[in-house]
């Protein structure tokens, strides 16, 4: 069976995307899924690359049992179109940016992280970056949400390759 290969993206890399690929790596391990899955994390810069998600955003994580400080940050790449099914984006500017260098055939691919959310609220994870502790826990709020949504969206749709087969 295919694994189903998933690209979080924000600004750095080291606050809202790696929170993201550490929720849904979770989520997706307490689901007993994981093995459907390869997930990683980029920023659409470099000032960041190669060091570990923000201090704020290991202790928010592992609040809630999630450990990502064994993450390392890195840009976005114009491979990562090929690699990866889906891009998902923590904003709007996140979507435009990735647009501007995605091959035209794989813009499909990019998607809002929050249009997966059970709720309309808001599609965009606002960055917790310049704020105090509790945009970190709001933020992760939003991408638990959204990390729920997704798997079940990408369950059922393996579930539906599945039953045609």
């Amino acid at each position: 069976m295919a694994k189903h290969r998933l690209l979080f993206v924000c600004l750095g890399n080291i606050c809202r995307s790696p929170m993201a690929e550490g929720v849904f790596r979770r989520a997706a391990e307490e689901a007993g899924l994981l093995h459907l899955f390869e997930i990683e994390s980029a920023g659409m810069g470099d000032w960041h690359k190669g060091e570990p998600p923000d201090h704020r955003a290991q202790k928010a994580a592992r609040a809630r049992g999630i450990d990502i400080s064994g993450q390392a940050a890195r840009k976005v790449e114009i491979e990562d179109f090929d690699a990866f099914d889906l891009v998902l984006a923590m904003d709007a500017s996140n979507v435009a940016d990735l647009y501007d260098i995605a091959p035209h055939a794989a813009r499909h691919k990019i998607r809002r992280f929050l249009e997966y959310a059970p709720y309309g609220e808001t599609y965009d994870v606002p960055d917790p970056y310049f704020g105090g502790p509790e945009g970190f826990d709001h933020a992760l709020d939003l991408i638990e949400a959204a990390a729920q949504g997704l798997l079940a969206d990408l369950t059922a749709e393996t579930s539906e390759k599945s039953a045609k087969t």
